[in-house]
């Protein structure tokens, strides 16, 4: 997978899951994400396409983007999280405060950005 298209699923990862969260869960959405790649040795886009792994890709009818600003925020975002260090400790996990998933009994606590819940394993 070439960079510009880890750089495309990393900016649809964080719109579809993140785009209202101040720039600080947004990041920690990205970092997640790029956590998650580097902890499976996996591309960016097999991680964020992974059944079941984030709610927009077997939620949505669509992948594309509608809100344009929006969008150019979220890529500014996946730049941003690609050239400065992880702040969520290494978070491979998150989940929205009005659910409390099974798995989140069982990981470790990092903190919270916005509306989301940040976890290791």
């Amino acid at each position: 997978m070439s960079f510009l298209e880890g750089l495309l699923w990393l900016t649809l990862n964080v719109y579809h899951e993140a785009r209202s969260e101040p720039e600080i869960g947004q990041m920690a959405v990205a970092h997640v994400t790029l956590n998650r790649a580097i902890a499976k040795q996996k591309s960016v886009g097999e991680i964020v396409t992974a059944p079941y792994q984030f709610s927009w890709t077997f939620q949505k009818q669509s992948y594309l983007p509608t809100e344009f600003k929006a969008l150019q925020q979220s890529a500014s975002i996946a730049l941003k999280a690609l050239t400065t260090p992880d702040f969520t400790q290494g978070a491979t996990f998150y989940h929205h405060t009005r659910v409390h998933p099974h798995w989140a009994d069982d990981m470790t606590f990092i903190a919270q950005y916005g509306s989301h819940k940040f976890y290791s394993n």
